[in-house]
């Protein structure tokens, strides 16, 4: 990857998504994001390895409602609004996200569906809306589960 905004084109909120990195990738991408003015939050899932752990974890460091309802519909919910979080657009980082995807694929391929989603979402309003999953096999496109 190379240093002016990951060959994303930062300044384009069409190319805003669901895109894969390697967990060495998360620092000098933050930063560029924090630099383009987005709410950068970065996610440990080290160690998760199914869907309750992940929900848990997005809901715990994104700071969630207390009313959150802890499943799929609910974190998408969240996910379109961060209406707790106002900012000009979010950059969501998602490390060591392999352990997540070898022992819960389905869970997996669900979770990015649902940041796709909220990323659609977002480009509606006009609000660009970033996720990054680190994968040690990370190419810089969706992470395929």
């Amino acid at each position: 990857m190379n240093h002016d905004g990951f060959e994303l084109g930062l300044d384009d909120i069409n190319n805003a998504g669901v895109y894969s990195v390697t967990n060495a990738d998360i620092g000098p991408l933050s930063a560029a994001m924090r630099d383009a003015g987005l709410r950068v939050a970065t996610i440990d899932l080290g160690g998760c390895r199914d869907k309750r752990t992940l929900i848990a974890r997005v809901a715990a460091q994104l700071d969630f409602p207390q009313t959150f309802g802890g499943n799929w519909d609910a974190l998408l919910d969240c996910l379109r609004d961060l209406g707790w979080m106002q900012a000009n657009g979010y950059a969501l980082f998602f490390s060591d996200a392999d352990e997540l995807r070898e022992n819960a694929e389905k869970d997996f391929d669900t979770f990015l569906d649902v940041l796709e989603d909220a990323s659609k979402t977002w480009l509606e309003q006009d609000v660009p809306f970033w996720a990054f999953v680190a994968l040690e096999d990370a190419g810089n496109k969706h992470p395929e589960g």
